[in-house]
């Protein structure tokens, strides 16, 4: 039995064999900040009254960028009692944060590239996450199987890679709560049963988490707003405005009006977007953009039938790839390659998907082609580097600088460190505002995840399991909905257990006012049920009409532009670039 420091002045026992540790917890232990987070009445989270605020209030700082940095700055900045406001030109996480692999990781190839540093901050990051988004953030076993030939590593090379499993245990894998594992080949097939078995040998499982990354933005956002900040999405940054040398606020677009905010400084957090426009004035050096394209495909769990993450070789390529389910969906990822194309609108390509597919093919007994796609995701990380050498060797640090105007640009960095990042982000704004004051996210839980108890709350199933996985002890407020109505109740998305009162809650209360907010992001269901998904969008759109967001001309206009973008995004799966 060996202790590990804690922070708390007293020791943490954990036993490394048997793969488990024991933390001592106080019962009453911030009882009233977990009585803070339990709301009474619904947070109604609409536009007419953040629109209004934004005109009519002076800000201490507003961020521009609602992905996951710009989230956790925005709540990092109203946890200090600064005056905040978030704008975001399209939906919060539209972009990078919503086609992540949807992993909380310390991210084991950063051991291999020697970037212990990161490993550390990025597992310390995981069970901050784990603890205060409960209930989006689980914890999932990543499966390395060892095969005899055209496998992810020689066999012979099976003993150094579980030294890395240990380095990685050490510097912080070991609060996930269970140790690494070496597994024989009959665990191996019990956990994948399609493995090619004549080429399997055994395995080595180690443990990290994952998250339905928009609604963890989307989360960040509203516990935001729920202590004060304002925020707005479909709200573009055209301008920062200046007096007397300093940064005074911005000029939006807001529909078809343009608003004046007035804010003492201002964050640029837009990520792969801060190449396109950086709001610094002419001649200021800003950080080195290079955007690195990801994609993902969903296919049919049945076409690989596993219970943890799968990570599988790419023929071809040095850069592994991972299969995670999601009900009954398998979700193949990544690539990592440079991108020059638009950013606004990058999809997978066929020669992407192939070699996903090829990867999955090399690895299991599976018929899995082309057809099975269900649908596929591509995004950009904004990396901070140079544009030499392969994205797949840039270490995913994140930078930070400060204009002398009091613009605050901060870029880089990964979804797993967003919360790291944004308390730097705000430290900087501090020393800007000349204010005291230091960060409380780090302990700060999100709506829906106060007293929170998944394990309890999902064991029977049913649609309390499935609200609670998204909604956390808010999923009550949600069911309300679904039941006003036998309409409600309806399955909107064939295949999926997505129900029409979702939708309804998704546009009252979390500010879903395009179709694509509906379904892509305050729902999964573009990725796991493509063809499905624009099957629902009239329904989607009747129920905006519905609720007063939009008339029935532009809801007409809004199914015809969803299905031309999944339109577009199958023309990309069966087109090769060159």
């Amino acid at each position: 039995m060996a202790f590990v420091p804690n922070g708390r002045n007293k020791p943490t026992q954990i036993s490394a064999g048997r793969g488990w540790y024991l933390m001592k917890l106080n019962p009453f232990q911030n009882q009233k900040e977990r009585a803070a987070l339990v709301r009474t009445e619904n947070l109604l989270f609409t536009r007419p009254e953040m629109i209004n605020r934004l005109s009519n209030e002076d800000f201490d700082v507003l961020i521009v960028g609602g992905g996951v940095t710009g989230a956790y700055a925005a709540l990092d900045a109203v946890l200090r009692g600064l005056k905040v406001a978030i704008l975001e030109k399209d939906d919060f996480a539209s972009g990078t944060s919503s086609k992540s692999s949807k992993m909380v990781h310390g991210g084991l190839r950063y051991i291999e590239q020697g970037n212990l540093p990161l490993v550390r901050r990025s597992l310390l990051e995981r069970q901050r996450l784990r603890k205060n988004a409960s209930h989006l953030v689980h914890r999932l076993p990543f499966l390395f199987p060892i095969l005899s030939e055209d496998g992810i590593l020689d066999p012979r090379l099976a003993k150094g890679f579980e030294a890395a499993l240990w380095t990685y245990d050490v510097s912080g894998g070991w609060r996930e709560g269970i140790l690494h594992q070496k597994l024989s080949k009959e665990e191996v097939l019990s956990h994948c049963s399609l493995f090619n078995a004549e080429r399997l040998k055994s395995g080595l499982m180690y443990y990290d988490a994952r998250v339905d990354d928009a609604r963890l933005v989307l989360t960040l956002v509203r516990t935001a707003v729920h202590f004060g900040a304002v925020a707005l999405n479909h709200a573009e940054v055209m301008d920062v405005r200046r007096e007397r040398n300093r940064v005074s606020g911005v000029e939006a677009a807001v529909g078809d009006q343009s608003v004046t905010v007035r804010s003492k400084c201002v964050v640029m957090a837009t990520g792969s977007w801060l190449k396109r426009w950086s709001g610094a004035l002419p001649n200021v050096d800003t950080p080195p953009i290079r955007p690195a394209k990801g994609v993902h495909i969903a296919v049919p769990w049945k076409k690989i039938r596993n219970d943890c993450t799968v990570t599988i070789p790419v023929p071809g390529r040095e850069r592994r790839a991972t299969i995670t389910r999601w009900g009954d969906v398998s979700v193949l990822g990544t690539t990592d390659e440079d991108y020059t194309g638009d950013i606004d609108n990058p999809y997978c390509l066929a020669e992407e998907r192939d070699f996903l597919i090829a990867g999955a093919r090399t690895a299991l007994n599976t018929d899995l082609e082309a057809a099975d796609v269900l649908g596929s995701i591509a995004g950009t990380r904004p990396l901070v580097a140079s544009p030499n050498g392969k994205t797949v060797d840039v270490k995913r640090n994140h930078e930070i600088r400060v204009d002398e105007d009091g613009l605050v640009t901060v870029v880089g960095g990964k979804l797993t460190t967003a919360r790291h990042m944004g308390e730097q982000t705000i430290d900087a704004v501090m020393n800007v505002l000349d204010r005291k004051g230091s960060s409380e996210t780090s302990k700060q839980s999100l709506l829906g995840s106060s007293g929170y108890d998944a394990e309890s709350t999902t064991a029977t199933g049913g649609l309390a399991a499935h609200l609670a996985e998204r909604y956390g002890n808010e999923a009550h407020f949600v069911a309300d909905v679904v039941f006003e109505s036998d309409r409600n109740q309806e399955k909107l998305v064939a295949s999926l257990p997505y129900t029409v009162g979702e939708a309804v809650y998704a546009i009252r209360s979390e500010m879903a006012t395009t179709i694509s907010d509906v379904l892509d992001r305050r729902m999964r269901a573009r990725l796991f049920a493509r063809d499905a998904a624009a099957e629902a969008a009239s329904t989607v759109g009747s129920l905006l009409v519905e609720e007063g967001i939009i008339n029935e001309h532009t809801a007409t206009d809004e199914v015809e532009k969803y299905r031309a973008g999944i339109t577009a995004e199958v023309e990309a799966l069966t087109t090769y670039s060159s």
